[in-house]
């Protein structure tokens, strides 16, 4: 991915930076080379060159690019689990693929880490983003998911004689787990997804079954992974699936929801990143219902919130690293939407808008391991920015408003926003 050239300064506004530090009235920002060469008070920034470009908060905010930690481009809005891998062909998946990947980034999501991807289309998205032939957040690819059989995502019945290949490997004890990483290391992937538990979502492997996945699968999904230099994460539900994922050295959790404090103490340890991602099934309770799933998953649903919510409660007041996403890609969670997690976890979880901006933003960035380059507005970062016209602090809901946005900034280059293509 290109980096901008020469100098840019960002001013008239407060300044959000990412770490959770307290905003900085009155702030500058400029960018140098596609780098961030000052951060602060505009009263300390170096003073203008005559050849400079100009961007104008407008009394709005200055902060980090957004990072979504639980990304799914390759999910089209689908009302049914099963249509993932049977409604359209590979070829119609990528165009919509690379649609939503431009769409996050005009959302204001400079980074993103996939959950897992239909087919390899991550690893091509990924490379085409970073070769600037499509627009789209930088890009942590994942590939097709790990399952035992008949777990979450075997959902196939035999006499359909339909496979999985497409979304989900499936194995049946460690060999055909490992044999599943090394599939993966040459679809040439950096994650690895895994379903260790089950979901609310499934009638027959609800939240708090464990045994999608064995500890022995797991295991050696991590064994053969980390020896590949690849990061394994998991489909965490289940309490016991939660220590399971831990103890076999899984690098990040996905949700965590029903933890007890052994599993809290685990993770502690480990200093673990945990991706919650609740407003899914916020979403799932409120309209669940008028898409056709059935009481008993909707209460599942309500259940897995109200666990998940005390949950990532427990996880920030412990001092815990956590990420903010998380599966948009649904008819009730729809791709454009994303912002809608920042504004969950302040008005439904309690969290204050910096906690939440700093999981958004550097929290995401330490889940993809690229913290020391992207995520926080500091000197010598890439130059990842989003100016807001209007106060996050005030309303954290302004960021579901990407017509609120005059830049969205990747290495120094307005991709999109109000001022995309302007010079000043």
């Amino acid at each position: 991915m290109k980096l901008a050239t020469g100098i840019t300064r960002i001013g008239n506004g407060q300044l959000i930076d990412g770490t959770g530090a307290p905003a900085v009235p009155n702030a500058t920002l400029i960018v140098e080379d596609g780098r961030i060469a000052y951060v602060g008070p505009a009263v300390g920034a170096p003073a203008p060159q005559p050849d400079e470009r100009l961007i104008d908060a407008r009394g709005g905010t200055i902060l980090p690019g957004l990072i979504e930690a639980h990304y799914h481009p390759t999910y089209f809005n689908v009302a049914a689990l099963e249509d993932l891998d049977i409604k359209y062909p590979v070829e119609y998946v990528t165009l919509l693929a690379a649609n939503n990947c431009k769409l996050a980034l005009e959302c204001g999501y400079t980074a993103a880490r996939s959950g897992g991807s239909l087919f390899n289309i991550d690893v091509w998205l990924k490379k085409a983003i970073e070769e600037d032939l499509a627009l789209g957040p930088r890009l942590a690819a994942s590939g097709r998911e790990i399952c035992g059989v008949g777990g979450l995502m075997d959902w196939n019945p035999d006499f359909r004689r339909i496979g999985m290949e497409g979304l989900v490997l499936l194995v049946n004890g460690p060999v055909e787990a490992r044999a599943a990483v090394r599939k993966l290391v040459k679809d040439g992937v950096e994650w690895v997804k895994t379903y260790p538990t089950g979901d609310a979502a499934s009638p027959d492997w609800n939240d708090h079954h464990t045994l999608c996945m064995t500890f022995e699968e797991m295991h050696a999904v991590v064994q053969t992974a980390h020896n590949h230099k690849l990061k394994v994460t998991g489909h965490c539900r289940a309490n016991l699936g939660i220590k399971n994922a831990l103890r076999a050295g899984y690098d990040t959790i996905e949700h965590a929801t029903f933890m007890d404090p052994e599993a809290l103490d685990l993770l502690m340890q480990r200093r673990t990143p945990v991706v919650c991602a609740l407003q899914f099934e916020k979403a799932s309770v409120e309209l669940g219902p008028s898409i056709g799933m059935s009481q008993a998953v909707v209460d599942g649903h309500k259940e897995t919130l109200e666990a998940g919510v005390e949950s990532a409660r427990m996880i920030l007041k412990a001092g815990g690293r956590m990420g903010l996403g998380g599966d948009y890609g649904f008819a009730w969670t729809p791709h454009g939407t994303y912002a809608k997690e920042l504004t969950f976890f302040v008005q439904d979880a309690g969290f204050t808008p910096l906690e939440t901006l700093r999981c958004a933003t550097l929290g995401g960035a330490e889940v993809m391991g690229r913290e020391r380059e992207i995520g926080s507005l500091e000197a010598g970062k890439l130059a990842d920015v989003l100016v807001v016209d209007g106060d996050p602090l005030s309303d954290i809901s302004i960021l579901e408003d990407r017509s609120r946005f005059l830049a969205v900034m990747q290495g120094g280059i307005v991709k999109a926003g109000r001022t995309a293509g302007q010079r000043s």
